[in-house]
């Protein structure tokens, strides 16, 4: 739908339901799409050159982190390997605290992703974060440490995750998947094709799998 177009949608909604919320750029692959999206109005954005060698992050960041500070927004930067989707999630680069603290130091970044056992998209067995080191990097930096991959992690760990320092998790594939699944039973069942009568059961499941989400971030969910 085009940057411009996304962007006004999500401040209409922000506005319309009364929420504190914060527009931001997630994987930015270049400076140049960091620009657009500040100069569009956004609050946050991240630029993951984490698939770059330690020294060329750090370059690169420092410039959007500069570039951002103009602004007045938020700058959020990965370290070490957390695959993506179509990428191996056999490989290990968990972020080193040594190196974390020299990042950070470096960059002047807010937040920093780290690699501690997560990956994007759906996981084949139960992930096993690595809770020590993730305290590890807490006691380094001050920055604040975001997991992505969130989506397959039991709640139980995110809320030990949490407790050790995480401040923001990112959550995508889950709420895709609920979303075409519950819409593919929906469309199974009736031939409607009004997008504004079929689409509304496959927002309330997200809905209710985000509220479920924000109760283990705020420590409300009781484990059974």
């Amino acid at each position: 739908m085009g940057l411009p177009i996304a962007f006004q949608m999500a401040k209409a909604a922000i506005t319309e339901f009364g929420v504190k919320a914060w527009i931001h750029l997630d994987h930015g692959d270049s400076y140049e799409l960091v620009a657009k999206c500040l100069d569009t109005g956004f609050d946050s954005v991240m630029i993951d050159a984490s698939e770059n060698p330690f020294d060329e992050n750090i370059k690169i960041t420092r410039q959007v982190v500069r570039l951002a500070e103009k602004y007045g927004a938020c700058v959020e930067a990965e370290l070490g390997y957390i695959s993506k989707l179509g990428q191996s999630s056999e490989k290990i680069g968990y972020t080193e605290p040594v190196e974390a603290k020299t990042f950070v130091e470096e960059t002047g970044v807010d937040a920093l992703a780290v690699a501690i056992g997560s990956a994007h998209g759906f996981y084949k067995v139960e992930p096993k974060l690595d809770l020590e080191r993730l305290s590890r990097i807490r006691g380094a930096t001050n920055a604040a440490l975001v997991l992505h991959g969130g989506s397959g992690i039991p709640h139980q760990v995110l809320t030990e995750a949490i407790k050790l320092g995480i401040c923001k998790i990112n959550l995508a594939t889950e709420i895709k998947n609920i979303f075409m699944k519950t819409l593919k039973n929906k469309l199974e069942h009736e031939t409607e094709i009004d997008l504004r009568k079929v689409f509304p059961v496959a927002t309330q499941a997200v809905t209710e799998l985000v509220l479920e989400k924000l109760k283990v971030v705020n420590g409300l969910y009781q484990m059974s």
